[in-house]
């Protein structure tokens, strides 16, 4: 099995990446970009996904690492809720919401197999 140098090679990070992404091009959205407090907070909690996971990486401890993955997937956990407020609000299809939500859930499983 081969060994991961840096946090950009694990799935779970290019997952994360792939959600910070999505959740940009939702929020940009009229109705949605105007929505301050649910649009800064959906961003925060995506970004902290892939943040939490490179900083806990770039850690160099086992134990950060562990404690940075489930802050993680804390964060994933929000950015999920506040995925069904956002859909709750209409400002995206059903289609949308289950692609995310899914990727969120991808994400939150893979985190726990790392930790």
């Amino acid at each position: 099995m081969a060994t991961i140098t840096k946090f950009e090679d694990l799935d779970v990070w290019k997952i994360a990446r792939e959600v910070v992404n999505d959740i940009y091009k939702l929020t940009k959205r009229d109705k949605f970009s105007r929505d301050y407090a649910l649009r800064d907070q959906i961003r925060c909690s995506a970004i902290g996904i892939l943040s939490n996971i490179a900083e806990g990486f770039e850690s160099g401890s086992d134990k950060q690492f562990a404690r940075y993955l489930k802050i993680a997937k804390g964060s994933a956990g929000e950015c999920r809720a506040q995925l069904y407020v956002s859909f709750d609000q209409n400002y995206m299809s059903q289609k949308e919401f289950g692609t995310l939500r899914k990727k969120l859930i991808n994400s939150s499983g893979k985190l726990s197999r790392l930790n």
